[in-house]
């Protein structure tokens, strides 16, 4: 599922379903009793983060990051009872197609990377630029984040050791417990959580107003927390879009500077020649815990149980999902309003439901079915059906209170068909309208490249005003760097000196410029060499869904299938697989893994119109057991990183005279037909034999040495407790008691001791003085409870309807977004954040064109073009239609030259730069194209400036000093009395004449 398209959907329909998260004291008045951890989520941003100029380099350097991360986290909720940590195992078969082709793909292009960064520095040496030099690194090989790898088997050790240390030397942490699911506990880390959540509801001791904090970005956390029905529940997550606006506001100067100061204690390469650049180790600039140059490094040392740290990454906004508030939402926007009369109406099956359609959407395990994009927002189509159908459906579409029968009643698939049947009747629609927005699309791309040579002076000129900014930035950045290397005791001294240091931060300046420009460049690049649409892919789209016959050419593209009865039997054998995959995602979803086994045999979907004869389907799982972490390795990654295995399993990959080499192509199909960005393509790596792999790994399982039999051996949860808590006492006196007991003795934990934490533990060999760590199992026989636990204290609701964002369905607006308006009585009328911002009507101001000063009206709300609209094409007497206008080109060149042009044929000098400093091209080639129309009429109106209020009046003629504008007529509100303006505003001159417009792209940043 899409993590940022879903999160960014969730988050406009329902907007009060979020909150601030920070490290004040409780800013919100929440409290937590729990925090769960999804260590994925942790790690990788760690390991590789984003936007970094120095990114780490060794996995100590990883190790501390997640240290300050955790530390973050814990501040922010401050849970009072558990913190549980899980970190992804072995996955399911059914998972493993999605990875292996991840880190295929990933494999692949790093080597292009790899190529073109080469080429840049080649490219920056001739042209006499100093940049950092590359260094070895431990990290270049992000698939070593994968179970099995040793990367992963130190993060364990590390993280242990990290929990006792935060045990003994920080009080908020010594009253709780600690569970650590390391990479050799089986399972994917959300879905450990999910059922160590599923357990304790099931447990006598369990207290239902228990409340839960879950952290990770994954789109699933959400639904998986729904299927928990857990009312006291809030997700934590970074504000992606803040993130994403923090990043792009900040100049590279500005950039570099910070990170110059961060990593100054961490010089590399160039740096190392110049030590007067590097504080001194423990000086005041630094504390201890920082200072990544000092002899106290940011290591973790067990004898010592201390941690020190290294300086953090870019400092990151989080927010609360609180799914409570997306409970009430649901209630009220899934209301059925005509329900069957035997049918009684439950909110939790409703969500059940809700969970259910979502999976449509897309998901992890099955590849996303072409009918729904959730940019699309495919998500209020499956909705809308669900309400429009749900009588005729004939009630809910599962029922988990049976999601243990071994029919599969736990799904009801005759109403599951009929539902995704009346999904497919949008088919056509759908597809007719995403491929006009393709069309223009292409026609827009074909214009901006027709047209680049004509901004070359443009470009020229933007050139020459950057380097005039350049010297400015420059000087600024020295100052910074001057900051960086800290106060002097004697300013005296600092000022004698100053020449000199001037020089070193000049030197300094320029290599971290030249670095950040590189990795820039480098970034540009590929983002470019992604994009289909400029690369050569503008007739890459073979099916052309949307045109007579795509349904044929989707199965002879896709599955080779020439005939009609070669399409009927692989449609049948894909409506087979996807039935057995939607039941497996479901009980996945709501009680744990079905089968271990099972995968969708597939790189494509059917259409949701294809989706018939799915009661024929009969679904069974067999369990199986989960791969040993070796296998998976073997499983999923790519012949590159055949490091991260044991020489002997390497061989498999990289032999040539191995038995399975051919699980290991080094060239693969990319199937980029239809799309425009690479990341959307398909990786068509073949899949794996399962039996054929396993015949195999137990020879070379046979061979394994010393800690490579650790590292590849299943193991259980750890759980922590400090020996002063109620479960520490209970695992003491065990130790007194018994001291016979080994490791695989089993131990009812006694849940009136240890806060509600129900389960088993098997005690360790060794004792440890101050905490107890031991093995911690969950009970095998619970069945998941599918509704609130019997004495939940239920929030008062809060929502309304008015709080509901409304929205129309994507294929009946006409443009490639609706609008998004939300209505609520305590509030203005707001739009809904999201990377775009949404576009709001205003009063008289014209559809999808610039406001001018009209004013916001709650009470009308425009859906047509107004009269304001079509009277500026009236006032100099043409005609005007508005779809040729929204049909000229957009590029900044035509804005150039037609200014240019219409200054000559108005008898006026032309300033370039003063055009170019004219907002939003949009308004400007709407009304230059009126304007060409009658070059007579272009001096018929001028425009002056009026009252204090603003307004426009008429006028004669212009005195031709400058280009004339057609004259903007007041329009006054019947309902506030108020006057509203069109489109055009007038801007006082400035010394040098030039004027501008107030557009939507211009005042408004939009």
């Amino acid at each position: 599922m899409g993590v940022p398209s879903f999160y960014r959907w969730l988050v406009n329909k329902y907007p009060k379903i979020v909150s601030v998260a920070s490290e004040a004291k409780n800013p919100n008045g929440l409290e937590f009793d729990n925090l769960y951890l999804d260590m994925n989520g942790i790690i990788h941003p760690c390991f590789h983060p984003e936007d970094n100029l120095f990114p780490p380099t060794t996995f100590e350097d990883v190790f501390s990051n997640i240290y300050d991360y955790i530390d973050k986290l814990f501040n922010i909720v401050r849970p009072r009872k558990l913190l549980y940590m899980a970190i992804d195992g072995v996955a399911p078969r059914a998972k493993m197609n999605q990875q292996r082709s991840r880190r295929f793909r990933t494999a692949k292009d790093n080597e292009v990377a790899e190529e073109v960064e080469n080429m840049f520095r080649k490219q920056f040496k001739m042209e006499g630029k100093k940049i950092l030099p590359k260094e070895e690194s431990e990290l270049s090989d992000s698939n070593v984040i994968t179970p099995g790898t040793e990367f992963m088997y130190l993060l364990s050790k590390k993280l242990q050791c990290y929990i006792k240390h935060q045990m003994v030397n920080d009080s908020r942490w010594n009253g709780i417990k600690v569970i650590l699911s390391d990479a050799n506990v089986p399972g994917e880390g959300e879905h450990k959580i999910m059922s160590f959540i599923r357990a304790q509801r099931c447990s006598g001791g369990y207290d239902p107003s228990t409340r839960h904090c879950l952290y990770g970005l994954d789109a699933d956390l959400i639904m998986l927390v729904l299927a928990t029905h857990e009312v006291h529940f809030s997700i934590l997550r970074e504000e992606v879009l803040v993130q994403e606006d923090t990043v792009n506001s900040i100049s590279e100067i500005e950039r570099s500077a910070r990170k110059a100061e961060a990593y100054s204690g961490k010089c590399r390469g160039w740096f190392k020649q110049n030590p007067e650049l590097v504080p001194e180790p423990g000086s005041s600039r630094h504390t201890p815990e920082v200072a990544l140059g000092s002899k106290n490094s940011d290591r973790f040392n067990e004898d010592s149980n201390e941690i020190k740290r290294r300086a953090p990454v870019m400092k990151k906004h989080f927010q609360y999902l609180h799914v409570w508030l997306l409970r009430e939402y649901l209630h009220i926007d899934m209301k059925i309003s005509n329900p069957p009369e035997n049918v009684k109406m439950d909110l939790e099956r409703i969500i059940d439901d809700f969970i259910f359609i979502c999976f449509f959407a897309g998901n992890d395990f099955l590849p996303h079915m072409p009918t729904l994009e959730i940019h699309e927002r495919a998500t209020d189509l499956l909705i809308h059906v669900y309400k429009e159908e749900f009588k005729n459906l004939g009630g809910y579409l599962v029922d988990i209170q049976r999601i243990e029968d071994k029919k599969g009643e736990y799904v009801k698939l005759k109403r599951v068909e009929k539902f995704i049947l009346s999904v497919g009747e949008y088919e056509e629609k759908i597809f007719k309208k995403r491929s006009e927005i393709r069309d223009r699309k292409l026609r827009r791309i074909q214009s901006e490249l027709s047209n680049a040579e004509d901004a070359e002076d443009q470009e020229c000129t933007e050139v020459n005003l950057g380097s005039s900014l350049g010297s400015t930035d420059h000087a600024f950045h020295a100052k910074k760097t001057l900051s960086i290397m800290g106060p002097s005791t004697d300013l005296d001294e600092k000022l004698t000196s100053s020449s000199e240091v001037v020089n070193k931060a000049t030197n300094y300046s320029e290599v971290l410029n030249n670095t950040s420009e590189l990795k820039q460049k480098l970034k540009n690049y590929i983002r470019s060499q992604s994009d289909t649409f400029k690369n050569g892919g503008l007739l890459s789209d073979k099916v052309k869904l949307g045109v007579q016959g795509w349904r044929k050419r989707y199965y002879e593209v896709k599955f080779s299938a020439k005939t009609p009865e070669e399409m009927e039997r692989t449609r049948k054998s894909l409506v087979e697989k996807y039935t057995e995959g939607l039941c497996w995602v479901l009980k996945y979803y709501f009680s744990g893994v079905p089968s271990w086994t099972w995968f969708y045999p597939y790189h494509y979907s059917p259409f949701a119109s294809d989706l018939k004869g799915l009661t024929q389907v009969n679904v069974k799982f067999q369990k199986g057991q989960p791969l040993k972490p070796f296998d998976q390795l073997l499983a999923v990654l790519p012949p590159n990183s055949g490091h991260a295995l044991p020489e002997v399993y390497k061989k498999l990959m990289v032999d040539k005279d191995s038995i399975i080499l051919d699980f290991y192509p080094t060239s693969f199909q990319i199937d980029a037909d239809g799309k425009r960005f690479m990341w959307q393509a398909i990786c068509k790596v073949p899949f794996i034999q399962e039996d054929r792999l396993l015949a195999e790994t137990r020879k070379a399982e046979k061979e394994l040495k010393g800690h490579e039999r650790e590292r590849n051996a299943e193991t259980a949860d750890r759980l922590f407790a400090s020996n002063s808590s109620g479960l520490g006492e209970q695992i003491s006196s065990i130790y007194e008691s018994c001291p016979s007991l080994n490791q695989n003795d089993t131990i009812k934990i006694n849940n009136m001791l240890s806060d509600g934490v129900s389960g088993f533990m098997h005690l360790y060999k060794e004792k440890d003085q101050e905490v107890f760590c031991v093995f911690y199992r969950l009970p095998l026989d619970y069945i998941p409870i599918p509704h609130l636990v019997e004495g939940v204290n239920i929030p008062e609701k809060t929502i309304t309807e008015k709080d509901i964002v409304e929205t129309s369905l994507w294929h009946e607006f006409n443009g490639s977004a609706p609008h998004r308006v939300l209505f609520n009585q305590n509030h203005n009328l707001k739009s809904c954040p999201t990377n775009k911002e949404p576009e709001i009507i205003y009063k008289y101001a014209g559809i999808r064109w610039g406001e001018g000063r009209g004013k916001i009206d709650n009470s009308t709300v425009q859906t047509r073009p107004s009269p304001a609209f079509r009277s500026h094409a009236q006032c100099v007497g043409n005609s005007f239609s508005p779809s040729a206008a929204r049909a000229s080109t957009s590029a900044s060149s035509l804005n150039w030259r037609l200014e240019k042009q219409h200054a000559q044929c108005a008898g006026n000098s032309f300033s370039p730069s003063a055009a170019r400093t004219s907002t939003s091209a949009s308004s400007l080639n709407w009304r230059f194209e009126k304007q060409l129309k009658t070059v007579d009429s272009y001096n018929a109106w001028s425009r002056r400036r009026n009252t204090e209020e603003g307004s426009w009046r008429n006028s004669s003629t212009s005195n031709n000093t400058s280009p004339s504008w057609r004259q903007s007529q007041p329009i006054y509100s019947s309902s506030t009395g108020k006057q509203a303006h069109g489109r055009g505003q007038y801007v006082p001159k400035t010394s040098t004449d030039s004027w501008n417009t107030r557009s939507r792209y211009g005042s408004n940043n939009r």
